[in-house]
């Protein structure tokens, strides 16, 4: 079987979470949702943040 390649199922994309901010207020409209993990192109990494810190200025913008 020399030269014989498998062809795997891909594992369904894993959801990852993330803050979003959809309408104006303040830090009370940030939301933690479960959207799509990013596919990165050529040339890109993707990386996996476990923690992140907002700005308290930045959640009035």
């Amino acid at each position: 079987m020399s030269g014989t390649r498998l062809a795997l199922p891909s594992p369904s994309p894993t959801p990852m979470r993330a803050g979003q901010i959809t309408r104006f207020g303040g830090p009370e409209v940030l939301d933690v949702v479960d959207v799509p993990q990013p596919t990165p192109g050529d040339g890109q990494r993707l990386y996996d943040v476990s923690t992140a810190g907002v700005n308290f200025a930045d959640t009035y913008h």
